[in-house]
């Protein structure tokens, strides 16, 4: 055989092939998708036949471990949302005033050093997180509130804040960097300054990526596990006060996991509950982040 015809016929075999591969690998994702949502469809359905929904929607209690035994979600429900509120008042005015630095300030030197060492944030163990906001956090809440305890929504909150900044700086900051040149310097041209700029040009133009960053903000911080357990307690405690210990959708989970909870109990079929109610959260944000950036976008 020619090299030639060889050539085209390796060609020909591998135009064959790449199509199925890349079908296949593209196929994990869905199928591993589809795989949690039937697990946790079929859990969470048998868990409802035993408790009813209606119960598990409006319950203000929590307390499946411990008779007599109640199944409300909304003290869960409520601890998430505390912490989840926290952490964003602590990330997106941080994240988005390190972007606007970064897209309107910062020399570009600066910035190639700069936005690496933000991101490297998001590659630390959560745990050290935890850890981090239990031993030094908490403590430095408790000197400032006396009120405090040892386990607290507010240093859980933070810390959770503080790891969540670097995906709203780095996402509002490509969503200012994708806004023209042109704009600026028309700005510029009219007498405005590099803050109005920033205020005024930039910030309208990337809302669409900015409010996807903070919705997408919002989704990690609600699925946030380890600092959340570890500084945040395992008291399923519906209140508003960020110096009490609470329990969170993820802790819960853990909290049972690691238990002798036996398989198909009331207390087991509550995980894959909670977990469904977790994905429902998570999904429904993804769906508001996508539909944001959507009806916001600006083509240029």
């Amino acid at each position: 055989m020619q090299p030639a015809q060889f050539k085209n016929k390796r060609k020909s075999v591998m135009n064959m092939i790449m199509p199925v591969v890349l079908f296949l690998c593209a196929s994990v994702s869905v199928l591993t998708t589809i795989g949690i949502v039937v697990t946790l469809l079929t859990e969470t359905i048998d868990f409802f036949k035993k408790i009813p929904l209606w119960d598990f929607l409006t319950g203000t209690k929590w307390s499946p471990l411990i008779a007599p035994k109640s199944f409300g979600i909304w003290p869960l429900l409520s601890g998430t949302l505390l912490i989840t509120v926290i952490a964003c008042l602590v990330a997106i005015p941080i994240g988005l005033a390190s972007a606007i630095y970064l897209s309107e300030y910062a020399p570009k030197k600066v910035r190639k050093v700069v936005k690496p060492i933000l991101e490297v944030l998001a590659g630390i163990p959560t745990i050290v997180y935890g850890y981090f906001a239990l031993s030094i956090v908490t403590p430095i809440i408790q000197q400032v509130f006396s009120s405090a305890g040892v386990f607290n929504a507010l240093s859980a909150g933070i810390v959770v804040g503080i790891m969540i900044i670097p995906m709203v700086s780095s996402l509002s900051e490509d969503a200012m960097s994708a806004v023209p040149r042109a704009l600026r310097d028309g700005a510029y041209a009219l007498g405005a300054t590099r803050f109005e700029v920033a205020l005024k040009i930039v910030l309208p133009a990337a809302t669409s990526g900015i409010v996807a960053a903070a919705v997408l903000a919002f989704s990690r911080a609600i699925g946030e596990t380890m600092i959340v357990t570890l500084a945040a307690g395992s008291t399923p405690n519906m209140t508003i006060n960020p110096l009490e210990s609470i329990q969170t959708m993820t802790a819960y989970i853990v909290q049972v996991s690691l238990g002798d909870t036996p398989h198909g109990s009331v207390e087991y079929g509550s995980i894959f509950a909670v977990g469904m109610t977790l994905f429902v959260i998570t999904f429904l944000l993804n769906m508001i982040a996508q539909f944001v950036a959507k009806k916001f976008r600006e083509e240029y």
